[in-house]
């Protein structure tokens, strides 16, 4: 009778761990492209930094990408 020990390691593999990072910092871009557009003095209201294109369509775009990302690396099967 063999037995088979299974040894504890790591819950994804290499490949699945890169691709998790590149998510990650596709995430952490999409939210640097959001910050911005507020005033030092309360009584001034720019509106076209505050709802650029850059804050109101990139940003949101570039993080549900990241996401996506993120979400195919967990999923991805390891060839191990």
């Amino acid at each position: 009778m063999s037995k088979e020990t299974k040894k504890p390691g790591f819950a994804f593999g290499k490949e699945n761990y890169r691709i998790l990072i590149i998510g990650v910092v596709i995430v952490a871009i999409g939210y640097m492209l959001m910050v911005g557009g507020g005033s030092d003095d309360p009584n001034q209201f720019h509106a076209e930094e505050l709802f650029s294109f850059r804050r109101i369509t990139l940003s949101p775009i570039v993080i549900l990408a990241g996401f996506v990302v993120v979400l195919y690396g967990i999923m991805k099967k390891s060839k191990a």
